[in-house]
């Protein structure tokens, strides 16, 4: 009968004494290293540093999210400016600090309303913001992405009350252009070679209507492209007045064109020819026509705001 030899080579397990033990003589040299460095003093300078480092670390993510909100050069934002901390000034000449225009306009628009004294305060708008003040807005688009499916600011014109350009260039957008759309937006590949960046558009831009009370036509879009907010109380879009359709014979709640508004309640026509739009002559349009119903309708816009109020007091009066 052989005989069968086994070598059984036995280690301790972790859970037994020796894993013990092991664990045991571990955990007193951290205890003894813990004690060596708080009698020099370097335990608290170990935990200001690595404290510090956090501080660091969310300091900067917290800038790269203001950033991302309006500051980024690389990836331009949304602004939301503060809308309350500006007084406009009380006439309607365009200010020093105003962007002037840069590029040419080679047509005139002539102005038929009135620009007589006028009293512009209304409940509609914020009483902080002072006495109101005009600006007409208006933007041209490009597309960018597949099949210029993306629409990107590419020109940008205000006008002052009186129809004075006081802003008038053309932008770059932030991606390639892959669509000029340049038989509605008039813009050429040339026209973008001295085209400022967006970032620096958008400043100069926002600069000019913080505080002010913009006139546009589906202003949302101008908006949307220029990344901004502007504040509703602030806001006048010739799109959306119930009293231009009615000067104009169409329906109330119709979304009319621009051109076809121009055309029946001023008897102009704009927007015409091959070359495209331009944003001048659609602010000056726009313009004009709100002065048409300026007065009418800032007193329904005040009303409005009056029997909000006074429903709103009404509800905190029964609770």
């Amino acid at each position: 009968m052989s005989g069968l030899t086994l070598n059984l080579v036995c280690e301790p397990s972790r859970g037994g004494k020796s894993g013990q033990n092991r664990g045991n003589a571990k955990h007193e040299r951290f205890l003894g290293r813990r004690h060596y460095l708080m009698h020099k003093g370097l335990l608290k300078e170990k935990q200001n540093k690595r404290r510090n480092k956090k501080n660091k670390l969310k300091n900067k993510n917290k800038s790269r999210n203001t950033q991302l909100n309006g500051g980024d050069q690389s990836k331009p934002g949304a602004i939301f400016p503060k809308f309350t901390s500006y007084l406009p000034n009380k006439t309607n000449e365009p200010s020093s600090s105003a962007q002037t225009f840069s590029r040419k306009s080679t047509f005139s628009f002539p102005f038929t309303a009135s620009t007589s004294q006028r009293h512009p305060t209304h409940q509609a708008a914020p009483r902080t913001l002072g006495p109101l003040k005009y600006v007409a807005l208006d933007c041209e688009m490009v597309g960018t992405g597949p099949k210029g499916c993306r629409n990107e600011l590419t020109c940008c014109s205000t006008v002052t009350y009186e129809g004075d350009v006081i802003y008038d260039k053309y932008i770059k957008p932030i991606n390639p252009v892959t669509d000029f759309r340049t038989r509605w937006s008039g813009i050429r590949r040339q026209d973008l070679l001295h085209a400022i960046p967006f970032d620096q558009g958008q400043k100069e831009i926002v600069k000019i209507i913080t505080g002010k009370v913009v006139v546009g036509h589906a202003i949302h879009n101008d908006f949307k492209v220029l990344k901004y907010f502007h504040s509703a109380c602030q806001t006048r879009d010739t799109a959306r007045i119930p009293l231009l359709n009615q000067k104009a014979g169409l329906p109330v709640n119709e979304m009319v064109s621009l051109k076809r508004l121009t055309k029946a309640i001023l008897k102009k026509d704009i927007q015409t020819g091959k070359g495209g739009h331009s944003s001048v002559e659609d602010a000056k349009a726009t313009m004009e026509l709100f002065k048409v119903v300026e007065s009418m309708w800032e007193q329904k816009l005040s009303a409005f705001s009056l029997s909000a109020k006074a429903m709103d007091l009404a509800l905190n009066q029964k609770t």
